[in-house]
């Protein structure tokens, strides 16, 4: 029988080739930015998210999203209007939400294997529900960052000078970062809120030791985004492994083959 005979495969696979292609696009912008960290962040604000929905028994999808939105917005507007430098910025959301987390899933009694697959992922769970939510949120995000894609790069190589140009640095930074907070709620299901940071930046920083200029970065941290998806959920199945596990380790896998292209190229170089 093949994978895809079974509907909740096609599903996994349809939702996370979107979750591969979205991932490293916003994942270059905070790479280059030097906020690779701020998944793992949002990925504890939206855990804070998951385990209100449980608490006022409505859908942890949709409380996931919207605590992402704002807790990315929260670094962003600490980091500004504060003068609070990133890294401190981003571990006070970071423990904030752990915290809130932990205690709202404690009060909801809520500690079972349903949210561990919020967590760590898990291809049962994808429904088509699930599918049309990250379809139409991932192509809503790759839409935002084409229309803004010049801008956003002026403000991620050289934020003052793209201040002084005209820009609205701030509108811009605001958008970047609940571009994020979207990334982590819609890649629950397929990598999990714990791992969903891996998959924003392996495929980047592989993608940087074998691109030619700033557009075949974000092309080939897309391409490898979508394949270390692909890869890690077909490894799942078969394997009957993790799937966010296997992804986050098939986009390591690929990161160390672009490390070694340059030694080869050198080795055979004539």
């Amino acid at each position: 029988m093949s994978i895809f005979d079974y509907d909740f495969m096609r599903y996994a696979f349809a939702a996370g080739a979107v979750v591969g292609l979205v991932a490293p696009t916003i994942g270059f912008f905070l790479v280059q930015r030097r906020l690779t960290l701020i998944g793992d962040g949002i990925g504890h604000v939206a855990f804070a998210g998951v385990a209100a929905g449980y608490l006022i028994g409505i859908s942890p999808v949709g409380t996931a999203l919207g605590f992402s939105v704002v807790g990315a917005i929260a670094i962003e507007w600490l980091r500004a209007r504060h003068r609070t430098a990133g890294d401190q910025a981003l571990a006070l959301v970071f423990y904030v939400g752990l915290a809130a987390g932990v205690v709202m899933v404690s009060s909801a009694g809520a500690l079972n294997a349903n949210l561990f697959t919020f967590l760590f992922g898990s291809i049962l769970t994808v429904t088509r529900h699930d599918l049309l939510v990250v379809g139409l949120l991932g192509l809503a995000s790759l839409g935002v960052v084409a229309v803004l894609y010049r801008p956003l790069l002026a403000v991620t190589v050289d934020e003052e000078a793209a201040r002084v140009s005209g820009l609205r640095v701030t509108v811009l930074n605001v958008a970047l970062a609940g571009l994020a907070g979207v990334t982590i709620a819609i890649s629950m299901r397929i990598v999990g809120i714990l791992l969903i940071a891996a998959l924003m930046v392996l495929p980047v920083i592989a993608a940087s030791r074998i691109s030619w200029s700033v557009a075949s970065t974000i092309g080939l941290s897309m391409a490898l985004g979508l394949a270390a998806v692909l890869t890690g959920l077909a490894v799942s199945y078969y394997g009957n492994l993790a799937p966010g596990g296997s992804i986050v380790l098939a986009a390591a896998g690929l990161f160390v083959l672009s490390a070694a292209t340059p030694a080869f190229r050198r080795l055979f170089r004539p």
